[in-house]
């Protein structure tokens, strides 16, 4: 029987104005033909992503965020989770060692750069809590999964997953998760140390970066990494910030997370989007938006990322803003990490498809670069490493990384206020980056 085919919208033009913010979406008007047998097995597969759930909210952004039982979110469906009980006592989020704390009071009246306080705004939240809803306790928020999402994936099996081309195997000593023509550019601060390393954190300010083609993306994050970068056992913990049109449909900032345990071949995937990543939090939706933005030369949001592994469980714990744990990662998901971390990255990506056969004009960060400073350019500021005693302490002796520094560069420096800190980002096109 030849199976019948539907037609359907897939996306349009998306304005949404918040706090005197507009946030613009991408003109990918298309219809795209899908056969009953595709559908079927579209909605199988999300039948099983998106669980009952006890209370749904509708975002003022169109998505759906279902407050799903705690003991029902997608992360126990895994093999490797079929016994685990779900992490009751919260770990002790690391703090800076007492000797660092007593440094950083001496220097709290000492103004070292011309980084304005007044202009930065702790906090930027998401768009789902702006009518006032919340999930019920003992629920945790999981943004719903559409059929458009999925038609926007490649195939139903890359949907929620990086794809090969993004994984570190052409990767040089000195370019961590870096492939030389892969279409991936980065603009990174790296360390890689003797020590022993538990985890990593910083503060990231929140742009809209504009995105050329849908299957682009621009994203600032922190990767946890352990295992060989030039083989199939990388172990990856990601965390950050994110526009991506192929996965959400619109060119909003969104939280996410990202995790694999064999160098982005089969393992993990973006949010919730496969089993892996436990959710603890009732008010943090991972891959909703975050609202609001900065402000080119005005307010400046940002947001605070910490990963780190608890010394009693080994379960890999991520948090949002200073004091709130979002969830985690079970340690029996991994192999290297199950141990602990050999290197920490931060900064941003952005992909390259070069569709017009020129470069692309997506930005990274805020579209502007890192020399343009505070209030313009993009940054990471308190950047952090966990150390063995689950204390905080400044990352020091950091490399930077940028492959082509006409489309998008990097300056890392540190002062009293921001420790070890960079601007990185660029427009990506322009007369130097063609």
């Amino acid at each position: 029987m030849v199976p019948k085919f539907v037609l359907l919208y897939l996306w349009a033009v998306v304005i949404f104005c918040c706090s005197g913010i507009c946030v613009y979406g991408l003109n990918y008007t298309k219809y795209k033909q899908v056969s009953d047998l595709r559908l079927a097995r579209i909605q199988k597969h999300l039948d099983t992503l998106n669980k009952p759930p006890v209370f749904s909210i509708k975002s003022p952004d169109g998505d759906i965020i279902d407050c799903v039982h705690k003991r029902k979110q997608p992360a126990l469906d895994h093999p490797l989770l079929k016994n685990h009980k779900i992490q009751r006592v919260a770990p002790e989020i690391p703090k800076m060692k007492l000797m660092a704390k007593q440094q950083q009071k001496e220097n709290d009246g000492k103004n070292t750069s011309n980084i304005s306080e007044g202009y930065i705004r702790r906090g930027a939240w998401q768009m789902w809590h702006q009518n006032g809803e919340r999930c019920p306790k003992g629920t945790v928020p999981v943004r719903r999964s559409t059929v458009l999402d999925v038609l926007r994936a490649e195939s139903l099996y890359d949907y929620g997953k990086k794809r090969r081309a993004d994984a570190p195997f052409a990767r040089r000593a000195d370019a961590p998760d870096v492939v030389s023509g892969n279409g991936h550019e980065h603009a990174i601060a790296y360390t890689g140390t003797s020590s022993e390393i538990y985890g990593a954190k910083a503060t990231i300010n929140v742009w809209d970066p504009k995105i050329e083609v849908i299957n682009e993306f621009s994203l600032s994050q922190i990767w946890v990494l352990s295992g060989s970068f030039d083989g199939s056992d990388l172990n990856s913990i990601e965390a950050g910030w994110q526009v991506s049109p192929e996965l959400y449909g619109d060119s909003r900032p969104r939280l996410f997370t990202y995790w694999t345990s064999d160098a982005y071949q089969a393992t993990g995937c973006y949010n919730l989007l496969c089993s892996g990543f436990i959710q603890t939090n009732s008010r943090i939706a991972i891959g909703a938006a975050i609202s609001p933005l900065s402000d080119f030369q005005g307010s400046q949001f940002d947001v605070t990322i910490i990963i780190w592994k608890d010394p009693k469980l080994g379960n890999w714990w991520m948090g949002f803003g200073e004091n709130t744990l979002v969830g985690y990662w079970p340690a029996e998901l991994f192999t290297h990490l199950a141990d602990r971390a050999t290197m920490v990255e931060w900064g941003g990506e952005v992909v390259n498809s070069r569709a017009n056969g020129e470069h692309t004009s997506t930005q990274m960060g805020s579209g502007h670069f890192a020399e343009d400073g505070f209030g313009k350019a993009s940054y990471f500021r308190n950047l952090e490493i966990v150390d063995s005693d689950n204390s905080l302490i400044s990352a020091r002796d950091i490399s930077t990384l940028a492959e082509n520094t006409n489309c998008y560069n990097i300056k890392s420096s540190s002062n009293n206020q921001w420790g070890t800190y960079f601007y990185y980002g660029g427009p990506g096109k322009n007369p130097q980056c063609q």
